[in-house]
């Protein structure tokens, strides 16, 4: 199985970036084929121009400025999030990645005017995350980043599988509780 990994997240020695590579060594460990994009590392471009605004809905023009992603995530059968949460949302590299790549003709098509789903080819889906504050402040918050991946992103996908890993609390979580959800990240990707 092919699997794209889109991981965001600035410093290489983050918590997030422990959870990154435990998720990339658990699917390789199995034999899939792992296309690991580091958005930062690869210098990924979040933002949307006038221009590319312009011929959104130009499809196939519309995936000219960002062909080589959509590419990878047209060959991708599982897509795997790896991000933090910051200010109950994405990281803006993230943002800009859904933006600019998740394109009509590429993730949805428009049909009378509503969108259908078109990346079928993503059988699994999954979301590792981390939350500064606890599941019930993000409840209150209303928890952008779990509802859009849950419904926005599962939409247009439609996979077999999906999971939303997160630990919340991460500002006071400690070194144990960090490795249980680290060792649970592992187990799951292994399982995916």
């Amino acid at each position: 199985m092919k699997a794209l990994v889109l991981f965001a997240h600035p410093c290489e020695e983050s918590f997030g970036s422990a959870l990154h590579a435990g998720i990339v060594d658990s699917l390789t460990a199995r034999g899939w084929d792992v296309d690991d994009c580091d958005l930062y590392a690869e210098k990924f471009q979040p933002i949307l121009t006038t221009e590319e605004r312009r011929r959104y809905h130009e499809v196939p023009a519309n995936i000219e400025p960002v062909r080589d992603y959509v590419e990878r995530l047209r060959a991708a059968e599982a897509l795997i999030f790896s991000f933090p949460v910051w200010n109950f949302g994405y990281p803006a590299i993230l943002k800009g990645f859904l933006d600019r790549v998740f394109l009509p003709g590429v993730s949805f098509k428009l049909v009378d005017g509503k969108v259908r789903p078109n990346l079928t080819n993503i059988r699994k889906l999954a979301a590792v995350t981390t939350y500064g504050g606890t599941r019930l402040r993000a409840f209150g918050a209303g928890d952008p980043p779990r509802k859009h991946f849950t419904r926005a992103v599962w939409h247009v996908t439609r996979p077999e599988t999906m999971k939303y890993l997160a630990l919340y609390d991460m500002n006071r979580a400690d070194d144990a509780r960090r490795a249980a959800f680290l060792d649970r990240v592992k187990r799951e990707m292994g399982a995916l």
